[in-house]
């Protein structure tokens, strides 16, 4: 089911050429939301990614490449790519490294990417492309793998660059123990934990490749901060705000934060116990926290709905990626995978958005739900392939 689920998946958004809409992308519209003061771009996109009916063809907005999917699809098919080298599949590798390596967002101190749309979160305003800790670390993510496979020198110089972007565009702070936050953007100083953590791991698979010692210096100051905010429970929330005090989310971020400690261990070269520790405390909170035993992922913790594709895909990819810590979590991956595939796959290929108690939102948006969903199954497959090979 498994490989028939990515086979479907693949037709789906290969005949789409990887271009399609966001659940954010509300400001790519005619309207001027901004007529209706500070806050109307941000109600606006707040109501729009709620909205199950599809009225983007109304209000003007277009289907788009976007870097992070972009960057996601190159990572799955890197990975594809690693047990079955079809020239094919090379192809769609080389299609979307081009793409990326063309479609930077341009006046920084280094190659790194934004979303392709204006954004308006909370309190600020962002334009299209503008550069993000998050966005340029999943691209990275991609091109890293990418280069694996290929050792295209070309990836590897886009690589060391997107470090110049975080060492020298964002903004950092640093903490009386000598541990560092980058901001989210170069827009606004702040602390955003996940996405610190994810530039950390980006820091640490340079040093792997490059071996300077300054990266792994840096990598290893952000990895510090995370750890020390991390809760007795294993948790971390979402950020902290101006005042010290914490935003209690708990969703998929987790999984980003987990991922970003395991690989930051492997490719730092890193044996801190105390860091092996809280990947182990945290991914047990993940497991007993935020999944029911079906497979089925909790929105934020403790609310129940809705079920939201991401947060099924990131459990995938977390406890295979991590499934050296347990037995139990390969196969909760598997079983994670089929529950998504029985209740949120369309009869077409692509997957929904968010599953509520009472309705669906089935809107097949590209980056947020079928890039994920791609690189879920991928490496649920590469895992399980080398699972059975040990």
């Amino acid at each position: 089911m498994i490989y028939n689920s990515l086979k479907k998946l693949m037709n789906y958004v290969e005949t789409k050429n990887f271009s399609g809409y966001d659940p954010y992308d509300i400001l790519h519209s005619k309207i001027n939301f901004s007529i209706f003061g500070k806050w109307g771009p941000i109600i606006a996109t707040q109501i729009h990614k709620r909205n199950p009916i599809n009225i983007r063809k109304l209000i003007g907005i277009q289907k788009t490449h976007n870097p992070k999917g972009m960057g996601l699809f190159l990572h799955a098919y890197s990975l594809m790519y690693r047990i079955n080298q079809l020239p094919s599949i090379k192809e769609k590798m080389d299609f979307f490294f081009d793409w990326l390596s063309n479609n930077f967002s341009k006046g920084y101190s280094g190659y790194c990417w934004g979303l392709d749309f204006p954004y308006s979160p909370r309190r600020y305003f962002l334009p299209s492309y503008t550069p993000s800790i998050v966005v340029t670390a999943f691209v990275s993510l991609g091109i890293f793998e990418y280069y694996l496979v290929t050792k295209n020198p070309k990836a590897k110089e886009i690589l060391r660059s997107s470090c110049d972007f975080l060492l020298n565009d964002l903004h950092i702070t640093e903490s009386k123990d000598n541990s560092i936050c980058f901001s989210y953007t170069p827009i606004k100083k702040d602390i955003i934990l996940n996405a610190t953590m994810l530039g950390s791991r980006l820091l640490a698979i340079n040093y792997y490749i490059t071996q300077e010692k300054k990266l792994k210096e840096f990598a290893k100051k952000s990895m510090d901060f995370i750890i020390n905010h991390q809760h007795s429970d294993g948790r971390w929330n979402y950020g902290i705000y101006e005042n010290r005090k914490e935003k209690k989310q708990i969703d998929f971020h987790q999984g980003f934060i987990l991922n970003s400690i395991f690989d930051y261990l492997q490719y730092a070269k890193d044996n801190n116990e105390k860091y092996r520790n809280a990947l182990i405390k945290g991914c047990n909170y993940y497991y007993h926290n935020q999944f029911f035993e079906n497979g089925q992922s909790i929105w934020r913790v403790p609310k129940k709905w809705p079920v939201d594709i991401h947060s099924q895909s990131q459990g995938i990819i977390t406890f295979c990626k991590l499934s050296e810590l347990s037995s139990n979590y390969l196969p909760f991956a598997k079983r994670i995978a089929l529950w998504t595939i029985n209740n949120m796959q369309n009869i077409k290929g692509y997957f929904y958005y968010q599953k509520n108690n009472f309705f669906t939102n089935k809107i097949p948006y590209m980056r947020w739900s079928q890039a994920w969903m791609m690189l879920a199954l991928v490496t649920l497959i590469n895992s399980t392939a080398i699972k059975n090979v040990k």
